[in-house]
Order: C-alpha cells, then structure tokens, then sequence
C-alpha cells in the first residue's frame, strides 16, 4: 500500500480523545509507514485471522465490528523488530500512543515496567536467552538479554521487540491455532507474551543452576586463575539476569489490579506472576551460591598458595644446612676440626645426609611436605 492512500485514511479518522492533540504532528509530517521492521501484523475477529491488505484497513474493521458486536474482542496485533522513529511515530498516529511511551520503544534499554496512559497500557519485558558454548571461559558470553514493549488497547496490541533472541513467531502462531485463546482479546496476547518471556527465564535459570553445579565440582579438584576467571564471569551473567528478572515482580504482581485487563484474565496473570517469583527466587539462590562458590574458589587458591609457600620454605631450611656447613669449610683457615683426618670429609658428608633426613622427616610429620 502507498503511504498517500494511508495517509488520507488516517485523515478520514481523527485520533482518539485520550491522546493530547497538542503532542500529536500533522499527518502530513509523518514519515513512510513501516516496512523493514515489521514482523507481522493482522486482525482478528472472534479468536481467528481476517484477511487485511494494510494496518489502516485492519483497525478499521475491527472498529466497525466492534461498533456492531456487543462484547466482541476483535482487535490488531502489529509486531515490529527494532524500528526506527518514524515508523513507530506512524504507528502512534494511528493507534493514538503516548509519545513517552513511543520514546520508551525507540530507545530500548529500559527498565522492566507496565504504565497507563489513558486507555492503554504500556508494558516493558527484559529477554533473557541462554547462549550455547563448548566450554566456559573468561570471555564467554552466556546470556543474552533484549526487551519487548507491549503496547495494550481496547482494540489493538502493538509488540516492538529488540534483540535477536526471544521472537514472537512462537506465541503467534500458538495463539492462532487456538482461537479460543486468541479470543480473549489484547488481554490475552499480553499474557501469553508474558508467560512465554517468564518461561524462558525458567528454562535460562535452570541451565545457569547446572552451570553453577559444573563450576562447583572443580572448584575443590583443581583450582587456578583461570578458574576463578570462569566463575567470576559465570557470577557477572547471574547479575546480568538478576537485573533483567527482579524488576519486573513488582509491575507483574500489580498488572491483576489494573482495569486495563479485564476479570477473566487476571487469574492468568497472577499465574505468571506466580511463575516469576519462582524465577526470582531461583535467580537469587544461584547469585548467592555463586558468591560462595567465587569466597571458596579464592579461599582454596590462597590454601593452595601458602602450601606451595610452606613447600618451599622447608626445601629452603633442608639446604640451609648442608649449605651452612659447606660454607664454614670453605673458609680455607688453617686450623679447622677434622681437616687433617683421612676420614674428616666422609664424615661432615654423612653429617649434611643425617641433619637433611631429620628436617625432612621433620617438615613430613608436620604436614609442610
């Protein structure tokens, strides 16, 4: 569809009351629609797909079904991957977003949050994503993170997702094979995107548990810089998925209260919500044992280190002797014990063997050997 034929039906259908027209640009300023960063986007009507040439013509027919439909759920779905400005300040032209939750979207790197403005309801998700790797080093990089902002309305469900990892493709076809879960409205799509984000935190947290475990056995076996290297990188990736899960308990746990989802869906909600603080509470057990295991890593190093420090220090006692006694002898004086005997040098060698077994034995007893 060429943007001209977009532009004059948007102007046919002023913007919705909630949104304040004096943070709103003329059409005629709005750049091209968006293209390369749309994933995918439809209407549907009564849990199933409707065929729709363009984004424009989709909303308008869900909103002329839902004029004539009573209790009807019909509404679009739009998902974009990494958009630039202009587009998604297209798409709040024509859904009517608040520009600081547009901004939100553009920028990404936000914190975990659901806010409301007017009728719409705006929800930011950190994705995690396990990373695979043969073996775990110091420059491993094991988790990935990006976010999904969800922009909820009566009738329209917008998913901007930044990131390669975590696509929606998954949630939207499971939704349309089963339109009686599709029928549950811009609700219903929140939940299973939230659940499907939640879930994936469970599946990161317990490869990341086995992580720990794998780390955890070497620690007492064989324990050098290297290491503690891996574990002190195992222990940033912890914090890296501490930073993307904790926030976001609290806006899940208050998501139920809002009027946004409707009373049907908030036993789900609490449900993933449920989910989630199984997540947090799994992520911050693994970030304490990790502290441990970095405090019993570093412990047995030093252990190891004053060992080889207590090894040396005997060798250096057991020589001292030989070393000491070859070096009065070495002075060269004319009178010196057993010098003119025949059997003088056998005898102060004997002496060297006899004092450095005894120190051996000695260190050996005491553990220094």
């Amino acid at each position: 569809m060429r943007s001209s034929t977009l532009f004059r039906r948007i102007n046919r259908h002023p913007m919705p009351s909630r949104v304040s027209h004096q943070h709103i640009k003329p059409v005629r300023e709005i750049c091209v629609p968006p293209v390369d960063s749309i994933v995918e986007f439809g209407a549907y009507v009564q849990g199933k797909k409707v065929p729709a040439t363009g984004i424009v013509e989709a909303l308008e027919h869900v909103r002329e079904h839902n004029k004539t439909a009573d209790g009807a759920k019909a509404f679009v779905w739009v998902g974009l991957h990494e958009p630039e400005a202009p587009e998604v300040e297209w798409l709040s032209e024509v859904f009517g977003l608040h520009p600081l939750a547009v901004e939100d979207a553009v920028k990404a790197h936000q914190r975990p949050k659901v806010e409301r403005y007017g009728d719409s309801l705006f929800m930011v998700l950190k994705t995690v994503s396990y990373l695979d790797h043969d073996e775990l080093t110091a420059n491993s990089e094991i988790i990935a993170t990006g976010e999904i902002m969800v922009f909820l309305g009566v009738d329209f469900v917008v998913t901007v997702r930044h990131g390669e990892h975590c696509p929606l493709t998954l949630v939207r076809e499971r939704l349309e094979d089963k339109p009686k879960l599709m029928n549950r409205g811009p609700a219903g799509v929140l939940h299973a995107i939230s659940d499907h984000v939640v879930d994936q935190y469970l599946q990161v947290a317990d490869l990341m548990q086995l992580e720990l475990e794998e780390v955890e056995a070497t620690v007492f076996a064989d324990v050098s810089s290297r290491d503690i290297n891996r574990i002190y990188q195992l222990k940033r990736e912890m914090l890296e998925m501490k930073r993307a899960v904790t926030p976001l308990q609290a806006p899940l746990s208050a998501l139920p209260q809002r009027r946004v989802i409707p009373s049907e869906m908030r036993e789900y909600f609490r449900d993933v919500g449920d989910h989630l603080s199984r997540v947090c509470e799994q992520v911050e057990s693994s970030n304490e044992l990790c502290s441990s295991i970095l405090q019993a890593a570093l412990a047995r190093s030093n252990a190891l280190a004053n060992e080889d420090m207590r090894k040396i220090s005997s060798w250096v006692a057991i020589l001292a002797v030989p070393t000491m006694i070859a070096g009065i002898y070495g002075m060269n004086f004319d009178f010196m014990p057993e010098t003119k005997q025949v059997w003088g040098y056998p005898a102060v060698l004997a002496l060297m063997v006899t004092a450095c077994v005894f120190l051996h034995r000695g260190f050996r007893r005491n553990g220094w050997l």
